[in-house]
């Protein structure tokens, strides 16, 4: 794997998001208000809306994000869109050490 650290914790808002550009994608990195961190392609799967632009609810498992522009739910830790929408934005590999945010761009889709 090739990770690669992309910020500081703390500089991803509480329930939002930042943009990196790793590997030529456009990666959005969320944080939730229980400071679970997820990464996904900054494309919602229906019509490439921003994701990072959208709402962060809920934590753990249940976390997801609301595409800004259509309303899409999408799950945070699959990538899948929630019923009755489908679709799937590609999900990262992330981890936080020390308070560092890492990701893996490399990673096969939907790891």
């Amino acid at each position: 794997m090739a990770w690669q650290k992309v910020c500081r914790l703390d500089e991803i808002a509480p329930l939002g998001a930042r943009v990196v550009a790793l590997a030529g994608e456009k990666i959005a990195v969320f944080r939730t208000d229980g400071d679970d961190v997820f990464a996904l392609r900054d494309a919602c799967p229906h019509q490439g809306g921003p994701l990072s632009q959208g709402i962060v609810h809920g934590s753990g498992e249940h976390a997801r994000v609301t595409c800004p522009l259509h309303g899409m739910n999408i799950a945070l830790a699959s990538g899948l869109a929630l019923p009755p929408d489908e679709g799937c934005a590609r999900r990262f590999p992330v981890r936080v050490e020390a308070g560092e945010v890492w990701l893996d761009p490399s990673a096969p889709a939907g790891t």
